[in-house]
C-alpha cells in the first residue's frame, strides 16, 4: 500500500475565508523557562484542510461530531479539473455517469497558488455540479479553499452571491472537504481518509487527510 499526505500545513500563512478567524501559533511554555514546550493555537474551524459539516450552511444540519468515525474512511475517484481557469464554474460534464464511490474529489491543481492571495480566486463547483454530485450521494473534496466562488473580479455576476455548492451537499447531509493538496499524486480511485478533531457540536473541524492506494 502506498500512503500520500493530502493535507496543507497549519501555520500563521494559512489562506482564509475572508472574514473568517487567521491561525496563530504562539509560545505558551518553554523548555527554558518551563522545563517543556507548549503552543498556545488560535483558529477557526475552518482552518487549513478541514472537512465540512451540514451544521455549516443548513440551521438544522448535523454537526460533525454526529458522524460514526467510519464516514471519514471513503472509497473516492478523483476528476480531473486541472484545465478550469481563475473564477470559472466546473460544470457537470467533469462527472462520471456512475461512480462507485463515497466521495467525489476535483483536483483543479489550485493548491500550488497556496498561500498566495490568487489562492483565493479558484474555479469552483457550479451549482448543477453540485446538485448532482448530491443526487449520487457522494461527499465532495476539493484542492481549493471553496466548493462556491470565494469572490474576484473574474467571477460572472451573481456568481458570489450565496453557496448553491453547499446548500446541495451538505443539504442532502453529506460532507464537503477543503484544501486539500498533492491530488496529482494519487491515482484516479483511492482510499481518502480524513480524520477531523473531535470537536463538540463542529460545524467543521480541521483534518488530517491520506490518500492511500494498494
Amino acid at each position: 500500500m502506498t500512503i500520500f499526505d493530502l493535507s496543507q500545513p497549519l501555520d500563521e500563512d494559512v489562506p482564509v475565508y475572508p472574514g473568517d478567524p487567521t491561525v496563530s501559533l504562539n509560545p505558551h511554555a518553554s523548555h527554558d523557562a518551563d522545563g517543556y514546550r507548549v503552543t498556545a493555537l488560535s483558529l477557526g474551524s475552518h482552518s487549513g484542510t478541514h472537512i465540512d459539516a451540514p451544521a455549516h450552511t443548513e440551521p438544522n444540519g448535523v454537526t460533525l461530531d454526529s458522524f460514526p468515525v467510519e464516514t471519514f474512511s471513503m472509497d473516492a475517484v478523483k476528476l480531473d479539473c486541472t484545465g478550469y481557469r481563475a473564477g470559472e464554474p466546473i460544470p457537470p460534464t467533469v462527472l462520471p455517469t456512475d461512480p462507485d464511490a463515497d466521495a467525489l474529489v476535483f483536483h483543479t491543481g489550485w493548491d500550488a497558488h497556496w498561500p498566495d492571495e490568487r489562492y483565493l480566486d479558484h474555479p469552483y463547483l457550479a451549482p448543477e455540479t453540485a446538485r448532482r454530485v448530491a443526487d449520487m450521494d457522494c461527499h465532495a473534496g476539493i484542492d481549493a479553499l471553496n466548493v462556491d466562488p470565494t469572490g474576484s473580479e473574474s467571477q460572472a455576476p451573481g456568481d458570489s452571491a450565496g453557496v448553491p455548492a453547499h446548500h446541495a451537499i451538505l443539504g442532502t447531509g453529506k460532507l464537503i472537504v477543503e484544501n486539500l493538496t498533492n491530488l496529482e499524486v494519487v491515482p484516479s480511485e483511492f482510499r481518502l481518509d480524513v480524520s477531523p478533531l473531535p470537536l463538540t457540536e463542529a460545524d467543521a473541524a480541521p483534518a488530517r487527510a491520506i490518500g492511500r492506494s494498494e
